[in-house]
């Protein structure tokens, strides 16, 4: 089954690009990293329309699992098929695909190094109401391994009950992934009943949730847009006090990827929902620069 064909030819033409200083100087942000991983983070900054540039763009499906497949696909019921969101990834120019064990499986062969996939080893669903999620492990590394995957991702919630589990959990899946030279992305999603619906993207604690997954061994970090909003009474002082420059949206966005050692992490940033949002990260971010839909492909700022 073939995507629309309606794709702009210079994304049909992207592909594996050479190594560039850019790439290698994000690389070198990676210390303790073996040339196993760093290999990988590479064929993740050298494939697609972005190869090169220090820049991705991460096509993940996760919805039908995430949320049901009706309320996911009805609406286009191509994306049914496992094949269709390996050839949109691929016609796209995307640098990577990530999705759940299933959807992986049944078309990897078919697109065995087309495009850089990474296994989602843990997912959540909506079938019980939980005020704290904790996401059931869904895969392992040697899935990733046998379906040539170029890094495991993982979603954790801080903030939930469950989090110190799916911090534990994570740490010992990052520790045997890289230990088999794969990378590791990390969803950082804050979420939980001691958490209020604002404070779930409040800049400080989208700034700690980057934090946390950083800390916890993570190469590519993915969290949502943070607004001005400021949760936690002490993180409150400490904004002021510091006179922390929080009123834009590049400005908070710098703020998160200095939250993760200075900018040494890839930090992916979805959730907006204007095109507004998209100019003004592009715009705002010195450090780093970065591009977002919330409806499409998650793109990212990569270090400095």
């Amino acid at each position: 089954m073939a995507v629309i064909d309606t794709m702009p030819a210079v994304a049909r033409r992207a592909g594996t690009g050479a190594m560039t200083d850019r790439v290698r100087e994000i690389l070198s942000c990676y210390e303790s990293d073996s040339p196993g991983t760093k290999t990988n983070l590479a064929r993740l900054l050298t494939h697609g329309y972005l190869a090169g540039t220090g820049k991705l763009v991460i096509l993940p499906v996760d919805q039908g699992f995430e949320h049901g497949p009706a309320r996911s696909f009805a609406v286009n019921p191509p994306g049914y098929d496992p094949n269709y969101h390996f050839e949109m990834a691929i016609q796209a120019g995307c640098n990577a695909y990530a999705a759940p064990l299933g959807f992986l499986e049944a078309a990897a062969a078919r697109h065995a190094g087309e495009v850089p996939l990474i296994l989602k080893l843990n997912n959540h669903d909506l079938l019980y109401d939980e005020k704290d999620p904790i996401s059931a492990v869904t895969g392992s590394v040697r899935d990733a391994l046998r379906l040539g995957c170029v890094a495991i991702g993982f979603t954790i919630y801080p903030g939930s009950a469950g989090a110190r589990t799916m911090y534990e959990q994570l740490r010992a899946l990052a520790e045997e992934a890289k230990g088999h030279g794969l990378a590791v992305v990390v969803w950082s999603y804050p979420r939980g009943s001691q958490l209020s619906k604002e404070g779930e993207t409040a800049i400080d604690v989208v700034a700690y949730a980057a934090h946390i997954a950083a800390q916890l061994g993570a190469h590519v970090i993915k969290v949502k847009l943070p607004t001005a909003h400021i949760e936690q009474a002490e993180a409150q002082k400490a904004y002021t006090k510091a006179a922390v420059s929080i009123n834009t949206l590049a400005e908070r966005v710098r703020h998160v990827v200095q939250s993760t050692f200075n900018g040494r992490r890839i930090v992916i940033f979805s959730g907006g929902a204007l095109k507004a949002d998209d100019e003004a990260v592009l715009a705002g971010s010195a450090r780093s620069s970065a591009a977002t839909r919330s409806s499409g492909p998650e793109s990212t700022p990569s270090p400095s």
